[in-house]
């Protein structure tokens, strides 16, 4: 009988203190949690931004930068593909006279626009100068539809680059900064400082 006396006076004991830790425990964990805050972000954290920028610029040259938000650069990318487009069909169309006065001269006859009208019998253009004409049309229409593919793949990898630079925090405690420092011997050194504000 003395013990479960015994056994009963210790659970009482055990009991009552664990209960009593148990609320100061409950009590200090509630007042120690952090409250969350939303912190609202500033930059483009979309994964698939850069592939969708370049994909619509892929689509409709200039489509990407206005995905990106960069309206200014909309009427760059039109310049740049634009003018080599407008080059490209204007040296077409010389090539295609000049083809086609040589192929006349060739066949022996004599009405082409760069023969007709002479009263002396000589041609304006001899036939090796058509042949020459035709070789520098041809040269500058080719470079003409280089430089427009060129600025058209441009203008996908830019849209796609900006994207990514988008999704980079840029924080306003972070600097790059250049220095001049002179010392008592008076050499003078040029840097960089990188610096970050807590």
């Amino acid at each position: 009988m003395r013990l479960k006396v015994w056994i009963l006076v210790i659970e009482c004991f055990f009991g009552v203190k664990l209960l009593a830790q148990s609320d100061s425990l409950s009590v200090k964990v509630k007042d120690t949690l952090p409250q969350t805050v939303q912190v609202k972000k500033t930059w483009n954290t979309d994964p698939l931004s850069p592939a969708r920028a370049a994909f619509y610029s892929a689509i409709l040259p200039g489509l990407g930068q206005a995905y990106n938000k960069s309206y200014w650069k909309i009427p760059i990318v039109y310049l740049a593909i634009g003018i080599p487009t407008y080059l490209y069909v204007v040296n077409d169309k010389e090539l295609d006279r000049y083809r086609t006065a040589y192929k006349r001269r060739l066949d022996g006859l004599t009405d082409d626009e760069f023969y007709a009208g002479r009263t002396d019998g000589n041609p304006r253009l001899s036939t090796d100068a058509l042949r020459r004409a035709q070789d520098t049309y041809r040269r500058n229409k080719e470079m003409a539809m280089l430089f427009a593919i060129g600025f058209y793949a441009l203008n996908i990898i830019e849209a796609n680059v900006d994207a990514h630079l988008k999704q980079f925090n840029v924080n306003e405690n972070l600097s790059l900064e250049p220095y001049l420092y002179q010392n008592r011997y008076s050499n003078t050194y040029v840097g960089l400082t990188c610096t970050y504000k807590f």
